[in-house]
């Protein structure tokens, strides 16, 4: 009797796989998105899946946070590089349409789109805070440019936080719906004169 010997076990890589889960969610969205999309995505079995990232919901949790840091975090950028919330502001309006429509990279941005249609209400939740912490992150910023006289007193921070962050979400999910890129820039053009 010939017994097969055992061949060396393949060596797995954890980020490159990360990255196709990211990119998969990205298009998907977490509920549209099956432990067996993934697995053949990633080109593992469900066993290892499991043992490199806990279950789908723990994977999608790892997902965005890396999808903020590689390939988000320009909202956050520019908050901490710019001297004002309007240039700030000028800033992500400027970049959001080309980051939104990248070629090779799905449209839009999974935080904007990664929980449509979920039934998880720990997702939904969690989407919605790191959503509500641009709009803090926004408003902070307005907050000390009204003490500092660069921005009149009158002005609501977290409702022109609010509206900003509204603006570049429906930005993505124009990109999202195929709008060009060049229509894009003149929406976000027309969504800073409205700022102070």
């Amino acid at each position: 009797m010939v017994t097969a010997a055992r061949g060396r076990p393949r060596s797995f890589d954890r980020d490159a796989a990360l990255d196709k889960a990211i990119r998969l969610f990205w298009r998907r969205g977490y509920e549209a998105t099956s432990v067996r999309d993934l697995t053949e995505e990633l080109g593992i079995g469900a066993p290892s899946l499991y043992s490199a990232f806990g279950d789908k919901q723990q994977l999608f949790m790892e997902a965005l946070r890396v999808y903020d840091e590689r390939y988000g975090g320009f909202i956050d950028r520019a908050l901490a590089d710019e001297p004002t919330a309007k240039r700030a502001a000028a800033r992500v309006f400027a970049e959001a349409p080309e980051r939104y429509t990248r070629r090779n990279l799905p449209a839009g941005c999974l935080i904007v789109s990664g929980d449509a249609g979920t039934t998880s209400t720990e997702i939904a939740e969690h989407l919605r805070r790191m959503r509500d912490n641009k709009v803090d992150a926004f408003a902070a910023k307005i907050r000390t440019d009204i003490a500092a006289g660069r921005l009149p007193a009158d002005i609501a921070p977290r409702a022109l936080g609010r509206y900003t962050m509204a603006a570049l979400n429906g930005i993505a999910q124009a990109a999202r719906d195929g709008v060009t890129r060049a229509e894009l820039d003149r929406v976000a053009e027309i969504a800073l004169r409205a700022w102070p």
